[in-house]
């Protein structure tokens, strides 16, 4: 009987690594199968501008007719985004600012290095070329999520900044799992990653969790969204980005953040609580808090008009002209 335990234990531990050589076969042969790609000429739409940043091409976009008289605002995207997210808010404060956006590298139509050091701190630099390109005197910096940490850099770092606007920012929780960070770092699973990433399907569950009301998330909205992901240069770069793992300190940093500070919250993200909420506002010492309802992780795409008029409201806030 004990003979043929050991066949038995035998068999079905053979049997166990048969089938994760097997899974592991597949993931490889998966990631590595081809993704159709567009050419960028196909993708870009009236209205990109493209400058250079260490010798990286940057996509990015004046959404406002240009005046002395209105501040400079330059607006970053979040993760797996592109300018395209500030579509609905940027019209709507036009006359108050001079709306510029980017793309990040490593995102939207920006080219996708696969040797680039993709850190918060690194991309905040492309907003000093890009504020030296346009010759900005000065200018008011905002971002969400991902970008939020990117434009706390921009804030601390760059002479120009006269104000931080943070929607959602992921400072205190970034929203990614600690095991996927680290699950990415195996071969071949940050290219697994990627490759989800430019799944249309798999995308579109993702960002219905993330709004308050996923109806939101229309064909138009989700074409927009995947526009970066069709780039020649998409994969080997996201597969590069997302297979180092950065230490984010930017929770640390809050009270070195002497400028004006608009925090925009919708309260209805998953991620996020009131308590982070209030975590930032005692965090940043020169900052407003103003809580979005029935807005959730997007929340400047949900709310366009209630975040649009609190911007607005801001503007001597920001500038530094507050009575």
């Amino acid at each position: 009987g004990f003979t043929n335990l050991k066949k038995i234990i035998k068999r079905i531990f053979q049997a166990v690594v048969i089938s994760i050589c097997a899974l592991y076969a597949f993931l490889i042969i998966y990631a590595y199968t081809p993704n159709e790609t567009i050419s960028l000429s196909l993708l870009q739409s009236d209205g990109d501008q493209y400058f250079q940043h260490d010798n990286h091409l940057v996509r990015y976009r004046l959404f406002s007719d240009w005046s002395t008289e209105k501040p400079n605002l330059i607006l970053i995207h979040g993760f797996g985004n592109s300018l395209g997210t500030w579509n609905s808010l940027a019209p709507e404060i036009s006359e108050s600012y001079n709306v510029y956006a980017i793309d990040m590298i490593g995102f939207g139509l920006s080219e996708k290095p696969i040797h680039y050091k993709y850190t918060n701190i690194n991309q905040a630099s492309i907003i000093r070329s890009f504020a030296e390109e346009l010759n900005m005197d000065s200018f008011i910096v905002g971002g969400h999520s991902l970008g939020g940490a990117v434009a706390m850099h921009v804030a601390m770092n760059n002479q120009k900044t006269k104000g931080l606007i943070l929607f959602n920012p992921g400072i205190i929780n970034t929203g990614v799992p600690e095991f996927s960070k680290y699950l990415n770092l195996i071969f071949p699973m940050s290219r697994v990653s990627a490759k989800q990433f430019a799944d249309r399907d798999f995308r579109e569950t993702f960002l219905k969790r993330s709004y308050h009301d996923p109806s939101i998330v229309t064909d138009k909205v989700m074409d927009r969204v995947m526009l970066g992901s069709q780039t020649e240069d998409y994969i080997s770069g996201m597969s590069s980005m997302l297979s180092k793992s950065y230490d984010a300190n930017e929770a640390e940093l809050m009270n070195k953040v002497k400028l004006p500070t608009l925090i925009v919250f919708g309260i209805e993200d998953r991620n996020k609580s009131m308590a982070e909420a209030m975590q930032l506002k005692n965090g940043f010492r020169n900052s407003r808090l103003e809580i979005i309802q029935n807005a959730g992780h997007y929340v400047h795409e949900e709310s366009p008009t209630s975040v649009s008029q609190i911007m607005i409201k801001s503007v001597k806030f920001l500038t530094g002209k507050d009575e």
